[in-house]
């Protein structure tokens, strides 16, 4: 009673406007497909009205290129305005924040492991809308946002503040992978409703729980992957230690809220909020609540998959479906003659778990010219002539890659890349 006393507390000074929109998305959550198209289309017009008029960036680009958006017709009239990526925003951050007398703006930062951090603007309708569909899916597992919590993130563990802030939230948090932290932590999980953070920390901690064969009586209700790819591998581990899959959360702190898993396993997109297109297979969303730092045909940097218009949930939601978060754009893998995406990885292991039902994980790394690194968790020795048939389809002999098996794959900066490259 306390926490839920705290959160509407603090939900009413930072997020006034939260409330009425979480009924809102509550009451769109089965609207017909073409009911949602109409307002996104309607929503994303006035939108993109908003821009022209207040900020400077998007007023200049509009007339440059003739677009008028009043005149907009259709959502495909988006494709009209040029792609930008967060170069963009960062070079520009003073012309595109828009001049417009809000009552409140809170400052927001990416985490900048893509290498380049941002910072800007959230209006507080963006900021409480945004949240507001992330309680909608919160609402799908019967999860309240004040309901205890486990929390896995890394952190400073001498931090007052951040221990401060756990305990406002009413979650508790793990930073460590030794076998007594994970049990002190499991010993004080009986009463946690949900568990969310990075999903590579999950799985790992899922790990040790399992190797130490502790079983204890959870009352999850869901268990939340975000930031990172969530790898099929990882469910096995995971529903043996807590007792439920790990669901999906997609989205960035400048893109908003994309897609929300739902209990049929379909990632849903949220429409309400954000258009989403993909060109060449790169996800490229506009961001509908961002008023005061417009968002507009952003390139978030991952390769991503649709499901046809037709595909219809089980679940009864009608939102578009977003079916796999394929992985990040990155740099390239370097051969002897030729370069390579690194994104070619995630075929070679697909293709292992597809047609072979073999299940790896790995973690690339490359410091010289045609020579990869190639760190997988499992036992490969039984395996490693597939593996390398694999590698040979897409690489040829252009790339030398030194398997080590039985591997600890190591997060970045508390992130897991499966990719990573000290080549200029």
């Amino acid at each position: 009673m306390m926490h839920e006393f705290i959160y509407k507390v603090g939900a009413k000074i930072r997020n006034n406007s939260l409330g009425d929109y979480y009924s809102f998305l509550k009451g769109t959550e089965y609207w017909s497909r073409d009911k949602l198209l109409t307002y996104q289309m309607q929503k994303c017009r006035s939108f993109l009205e908003f821009a022209n008029e207040h900020s400077p960036y998007y007023n200049a680009k509009f007339k440059e290129i003739g677009f008028v958006p009043p005149k907009m017709q259709c959502i495909d009239d988006l494709k009209k305005i040029p792609v930008i990526d967060k170069s963009t925003l960062r070079e520009h951050s003073d012309l595109i924040h828009t001049h417009y007398p809000f009552k409140k703006k809170i400052l927001a930062k990416t985490s900048g492991t893509s290498g380049q951090s941002l910072a800007f603007y959230r209006d507080e309708e963006w900021d409480s809308h945004n949240r507001a569909a992330l309680h909608r899916g919160f609402s799908w597992y019967n999860v309240k946002p004040w309901e205890r919590s486990g929390y896995f993130r890394g952190y400073n563990p001498d931090s007052i503040f951040t221990s401060f802030v756990d305990w406002m939230q009413n979650r508790k948090r793990i930073f460590s992978y030794k076998d007594k932290d994970v049990i002190k932590f499991i010993e004080g999980l009986g009463q946690v409703s949900y568990l969310e953070g990075y999903s590579s920390m999950i799985y790992e901690i899922a790990k040790v729980i399992n190797r130490l064969d502790i079983r204890c009586e959870f009352k999850l209700k869901m268990i939340k992957g975000t930031s990172e790819k969530i790898y099929d591998s990882y469910q096995p581990e995971i529903i043996q230690a807590f007792g439920r899959k790990m669901i999906s959360e997609y989205g960035a702190a400048e893109a908003g809220l994309i897609a929300y898993e739902c209990p049929e396993g379909n990632m849903h997109i949220n429409v309400e909020n954000v258009v989403v297109e993909v060109e060449d297979g790169q996800i490229i969303v506009t961001n509908l609540l961002s008023k005061s730092f417009p968002i507009t045909r952003y390139k978030l940097g991952d390769f991503v998959s649709l499901a046809e218009p037709s595909f219809e949930c089980a679940c009864g939601r009608k939102h578009p479906v977003l079916l796999e978060v394929l992985g990040r754009v990155g740099k390239k893998i370097v051969g002897f003659n030729n370069s390579y995406s690194s994104f070619t990885l995630y075929y070679v292991f697909k293709n292992l778990a597809i047609h072979r039902n073999l299940f790896l994980n790995y973690q690339a790394v490359q410091k010289e010219k045609g020579i990869v690194i190639l760190r997988i968790e499992q036992s490969v020795v039984d395996v490693e002539g597939a593996l390398r048939k694999e590698l040979v389809k897409y690489f040829g002999t252009d790339v030398n890659f030194i398997i080590q098996s039985n591997q600890s794959l190591i997060p970045e900066n508390g992130k897991f890349k499966d990719f990573t490259t000290y080549l200029n």
